[in-house]
């Protein structure tokens, strides 16, 4: 296979294991406020992303794909609201441990991969057309 496709074969990891890390980061975002159904339960617990490199045995392009999808075991954070239905026999309810900052630099890291990936994709397919156009 020739370096061009292997580039474009890359980006295209590259591409996919960002989308991914956006999907799991969203989700992450949605369920922020979210909190247990029975008092005292644990809330949504924070995903985090893991990432592998390897190797496409067709092709021989180094690829990224996608890892465990780990739950962050950080602590829940506690908030006092006796009147929520959520609420333990202290009077705390427990809210994910979800940082909206955090997630929103991590999707914006995200869409900037998947950007540059893109680019590496566009500058490869331009790379084959100037080629085509030399030869012929």
């Amino acid at each position: 296979m020739d370096p061009l496709s292997l580039i474009s074969k890359t980006a295209a990891s590259g591409m996919r294991a960002q989308g991914e890390r956006l999907r799991v980061v969203s989700e992450n975002v949605a369920n922020a406020n979210s909190t247990s159904s029975k008092p005292g339960g644990d809330p949504y617990q924070r995903k985090i992303v893991n990432f592998e490199n390897s190797v496409d045995p067709t092709t021989g392009a180094a690829i990224v794909q996608l890892g465990e999808v780990e739950a962050d075991t950080s602590n829940f954070v506690l908030r006092f609201d006796p009147s929520h239905p959520s609420a333990d026999e202290n009077g705390y309810i427990k809210l994910p441990n979800v940082n909206p900052l955090i997630e929103m630099s991590n999707m914006r890291e995200a869409a900037r991969s998947y950007e540059a990936n893109l680019s590496m994709m566009e500058n490869a397919r331009s790379m084959r057309r100037l080629l085509v156009d030399l030869l012929s």
